[in-house]
Formats: C-alpha cells, sequence, structure tokens
C-alpha cells in the first residue's frame, strides 16, 4: 500500500472515531443531559472499546485491508443509521427506564463503532515492513491522532455549528464508506454495499420523517396542541421537552410559569421602563407584546432566534438576542439590570451543572442594580423533598438569603418552581424558637 494512502485510512479512522464520540454526547443531550455524571462514563466506555480494538487488532495476521474494509463499512453503517436522531429518538422513547437506553446506545452503537475502529492502526502498521517498528506505529498514531484533533474541532465548531448534527453524522458515515473502497478490491459487491451504506445514511440523516431541527446545542420543534379555550396553540420543544406555548388569543395566551413570570414582574412589582435580563431564551414570551421593559435575551444558540422567530411567534422577538453563555455573560457584563431571570435548562430536568453553583449565583447577583430581583425558573419536585431540590435551593439563598418560593403543580410528581430574590437581602443568623427560649415576640417588634 502506498504509504500517503495508509496515512489517509489512519486519518479517516481518528476523524470517524472521536467525530463519533462528539455525535454521541451531543445526541444523548435531550435525553439525558450533559452533566458530568452522563459524558465521563461515555467517554470511559468508549476509550474501554478503544482498547479492545487494539488489542482485537493485534492478533490479525493476515487479509490485513480486507479486514479494515469490512470494519470501515460496518462502522459507516452503525454512525450514519446508530447515531441519526429518529434512531436515539426511538431508542428513549421505547425503552424505559432511560438507562436501558443509554446503555443499549452505548453498547450497541458507540462502543462498537470504537472497537472496530480501534483495530485499524495496529492492523495496518503491518504493511509498513520498510520502517522499523518505532518508526512504524509513531507515523500512524501520529496521522491518527491528527484526525482525532481535526474530527472533533471540526464537526463541533463548523460542521454542528453551520449545517447541523445530522450533517456531521453523514460526513463521518461518507468518510467511512469512501476509506472502505480504498483499502481493497473495489468490485461490483463492495461498490454496491458502499453506495447503499452512504444512501441510507443520506435519506435518514438528510430526510427524517420529522420536522425536528437539530443545531449543535440542541434538537427543535414547533407542533400544534389541543388545548381548551385557545386559539391556534403550538408549543416550543426544546430538546424533546416543552420549553414554551403560545397562541393566536388576544392578549396571547402562554404557558404556566410564562405566565406567573409576566405577572410578577409587571403586575407585582410593577416594572415599567426596566430593564431584564432573561438568561435563556425558551420561546422568547416573556417579553411578548410586551412593549414597556427593556429585555436582553442571553443563549448559547445563535440559531434559536430565527426558530422562534419563523416557526413558533411568526412575528420578530422583542429585545436584544445576545449570542453567550450565561455564567460567562453575567459575569463580564458591565450592564446592570432590574431584573434577572434565569431559564436555562439542557434538557427537561437538566440545568447545565454550572448554572447551579454558588459562583454562579453571585455573579447573577453581581448584575443586578441594588434594589434588583432575581427571579429563577427551576423544575423540581413538587414536594421539594429530594435531595437536589433541597441543596439547589439552599445553595441559592446563601447568596441571597431568604427567598419566595412558588410551586405551581404541587401534585405533580416535577413541577415548575419559581424562585424569587431580592439583591438587597443579605443572610442572617438563625434562631429556633422553642418553649424554652422563644423570642418570636421580640423578633415581631424588631421586624416592623
Amino acid at each position: 500500500m502506498p504509504r500517503h494512502l495508509l496515512y489517509l485510512i489512519v486519518f479517516i479512522e481518528g476523524f470517524c472515531s472521536l467525530g463519533a464520540e462528539v455525535i454521541a454526547l451531543r445526541r444523548l443531550v435531550p435525553h439525558v443531559g450533559s452533566a458530568i455524571v452522563i459524558t465521563a462514563p461515555t467517554i470511559g466506555l468508549f476509550l474501554l472499546a478503544l482498547a479492545l480494538g487494539y488489542a482485537s487488532g493485534a492478533r490479525v495476521s493476515e487479509r490485513f485491508t480486507t479486514v479494515v474494509a469490512r470494519n470501515f463499512l460496518l462502522s459507516a453503517l452503525l454512525v450514519g443509521l446508530g447515531l441519526a436522531r429518529v434512531t436515539v429518538d426511538g431508542l428513549f422513547a421505547h425503552l424505559q427506564p432511560v438507562g436501558v437506553a443509554y446503555l443499549l446506545f452505548i453498547g450497541g452503537v458507540l462502543c462498537p463503532v470504537a472497537w472496530l475502529l480501534g483495530q485499524t492502526v495496529p492492523v495496518l502498521t503491518n504493511l509498513m515492513k520498510h520502517m522499523r517498528t518505532g518508526e512504524a506505529s509513531g507515523y500512524a498514531l501520529y496521522w491518527s491522532t491528527l484526525g482525532s484533533f481535526l474530527g472533533s474541532v471540526s464537526l463541533s465548531l463548523l460542521v454542528m455549528q453551520w449545517l447541523g448534527v445530522s450533517v456531521a453524522v453523514l460526513v463521518c458515515a461518507l468518510l467511512l464508506a469512501v476509506g472502505s473502497l480504498q483499502l481493497a478490491e473495489a468490485g461490483w459487491r463492495r461498490w454496491g454495499l458502499a453506495m447503499s451504506t452512504g444512501l441510507a445514511a443520506t435519506a435518514i440523516n438528510l430526510f427524517p420523517p420529522t420536522a425536528v431541527l437539530d443545531t449543535a446545542y440542541a434538537d427543535y420543534a414547533v407542533e400544534g396542541v389541543s388545548l381548551a379555550d385557545h386559539t391556534d396553540p403550538r408549543a416550543f420543544f426544546v430538546n424533546n421537552s416543552l420549553a414554551s406555548l403560545v397562541d393566536d388569543s388576544a392578549p396571547p395566551r402562554y404557558a404556566r410559569y410564562v405566565q406567573h413570570l409576566r405577572k410578577l414582574l409587571l403586575e407585582d412589582l410593577a416594572f415599567e421602563g426596566r430593564s431584564v435580563l432573561v438568561l435563556g431564551a425558551g420561546g422568547f414570551t416573556l417579553s411578548h407584546q410586551e412593549p414597556t421593559n427593556r429585555y436582553t435575551y442571553v443563549d448559547i444558540d445563535p440559531k434559536i432566534r430565527e426558530i422562534a422567530e419563523t416557526r413558533f411567534l411568526r412575528a420578530p422577538i422583542r429585545g436584544e438576542f445576545v449570542v453567550d453563555d450565561a455564567r460567562r455573560y453575567v459575569r463580564a457584563t458591565a450592564e446592570r439590570y432590574d431584573a434577572v431571570v434565569v431559564d436555562v435548562f439542557s434538557s427537561h430536568t437538566s440545568i447545565p451543572g454550572h448554572l447551579v453553583t454558588r459562583e454562579f449565583w453571585q455573579d447573577a447577583r453581581r448584575a443586578l442594580v441594588p434594589e434588583g430581583v432575581l427571579v429563577a425558573n427551576l423544575i423540581l419536585d413538587g414536594k421539594l423533598e429530594t435531595p437536589y431540590a433541597r441543596n439547589l435551593l439552599a445553595t441559592i439563598e446563601s447568596v441571597f438569603g431568604r427567598c419566595g418560593v412558588d410551586v405551581l403543580h404541587r401534585g405533580r410528581p416535577l413541577s415548575n418552581v419559581i424562585v424569587s430574590c431580592y439583591a438587597s437581602s443579605r443572610r442572617g443568623e438563625i434562631t429556633l424558637y422553642s418553649d424554652e427560649r422563644n423570642g418570636a415576640d421580640m423578633d415581631l417588634a424588631r421586624s416592623r
């Protein structure tokens, strides 16, 4: 085999193996979120399968190019079909609990791809007989790792950003199919299999049966829903979760938590001519047909505005839109706002981990004027009994002091919980009242 062709093959292997891992992590976000407890096992299992692939490749003693060509073709099929959105969504929709679907996805799609492609370098170094063993393996690993670097960077920062996740899947599948044709006798049978794999991957990724739009950060869908006393209601789904709701009534009706937030700001706090920072754009309904205040939306996905305007609101948004990470924005901005609304989720119940820490709430407080208010929409258990609910609320109150907590759906296992805190509040010492030492009357007098 010519040296340049061999290096091209190991480059494709590195590009597509790490590309498949990046795509798999993105496909998991709508279903299990992006917390470290998900990403770390996924990466670990991928590396374990890769290591087993290295060991398996070391045992191959004949038909080297034929083995790698077969592995590339099988990997193209697994990537092109197994990483397609309709496949992943269908898997998580029909298999419960979610852990079973996760394990089947990792064990049935991602790990086999890593195992098959992991055999490439140890198998093909057998063909480098004109080089020293160390030289042969070193150059092969160099081109493979270079491919991994370029695959992870180009797919996540270029292809996914501009063309979507489905195109990134298709790029990897087609590269693997082309690589398989370069390795062995390209007879009609091999050409037929490669072409069939490429066509199937193209059809399932570029022409899916659902009207979901995927970007580097989320899956979006706008669907009509049936609700009593609503006029043409439509729902905005982000990562398979209901993010917002609007209809064509006069005035429009919104999701219950949005109506609660609007009432809190416009009626209870009587906001008029104020500045409101909204972290997490959702469907941009907080400012919909609301001209009395100035709104700034911050969201990490640059495409969410166009999707919301054309498919959901069917009108331009009211307010300014800033593409940025929520924590980075509140830490760096010189602006001070009358209200900061935190409404950031990566999936239905998953807030990104760096947006629940004490340091984030401190940064959010710093972005408020001295008499400003922070309002956070959280998804917690209705009784606020889980460790996550208790600890998250305690973390917020460690920064702001006592906050108001409104549970909107008390009879449900999960509920929107609206937390409102004032920048002027301070956490103070707590004294418990008891029959032996009851200072309630003194405290009440001091509080008036």
